[in-house]
């Protein structure tokens, strides 16, 4: 990586705020815990939000610039534990990456209480993320060591999701844009199957041709779609919180 260009780092802070903001709005938050982090031009430090704040006073200059060490660079503060035990074991391990999304949003976490809980392919939302799921069937408590950070990046491996047993989800992807519009497909997906279930009817199957080939489609089109509209997110911010981006 090359040096951290001062333009392309507050363009992070404000995508980053954004993300926090809109989660609110989406109800994909919880408390003050829950964590979103983005590796910055550098390949060596990353941005992450600082521990006490709801979501909803998250702003692009109070989010802290850490190294792989823990170390704080930039901003006031501390961290939590977890989160920093979680991000950066992943950013370290998947350069790919770049912005790692952790949230205990509703309906994606209760598919992860289930015995065998998994998204099935029913539902056009759902198939973007075929074969795109790890699944860590396996809850070690909260994550406050490298030992167990590394283990869930194993897990994950180059896939773009993750649903941790009795927790939540992890979701990364290569900007904020495209992590957050996976996150909040993703959690569609699952509210969908949620009601489908609630009906008590059999789930429809939908063809293993077809499944592929949707989700060919919906890949080749996804950084565009994901830049509108996550850019169309950040407009109505403007509008009605424009602080989040100072």
């Amino acid at each position: 990586m090359g040096t951290m260009d001062e333009l392309q780092v507050a363009a992070a802070r404000v995508d980053l705020a954004a993300a926090f903001r809109l989660a609110v709005r989406l109800d994909l938050h919880e408390g003050v815990c829950n964590h979103f982090s983005v590796m910055l031009p550098d390949g060596k430090s990353f941005l992450l939000n600082r521990y006490g704040l709801h979501w909803s006073e998250v702003t692009a200059s109070n989010l802290l610039m850490l190294d792989a060490e823990g170390r704080v660079l930039a901003g006031e503060g501390e961290f939590e534990k977890t989160a920093f035990y979680i991000h950066s074991r992943i950013h370290l391990a998947n350069p790919a990456a770049a912005c790692v999304l952790h949230t205990h949003m509703p309906y994606a976490t209760a598919l992860t209480l289930l015995e065998n809980g998994r998204l099935e392919m029913v539902e056009q939302n759902a198939l973007r993320f075929h074969d795109d799921i790890a699944y860590d069937d396996t809850y070690n408590g909260l994550v406050v060591d490298n030992a167990e950070g590394d283990r869930l990046a194993r897990v994950l491996g180059v896939k773009h999701v993750m649903f941790l047993a009795s927790h939540g989800v992890i979701v990364v992807g290569p900007s904020v844009a495209e992590a957050f519009d996976l996150m909040y497909y993703l959690e569609r997906a699952c509210r969908l199957q949620v009601l489908a279930r609630s009906m008590g009817g059999k789930l429809r199957a939908v063809r293993p041709e077809v499944v592929r080939e949707t989700r060919r489609m919906m890949l080749a089109d996804a950084p565009k779609y994901a830049g509108a509209h996550f850019g169309a997110l950040k407009r109505i911010l403007e509008r009605e919180e424009p602080g989040y981006s100072r």
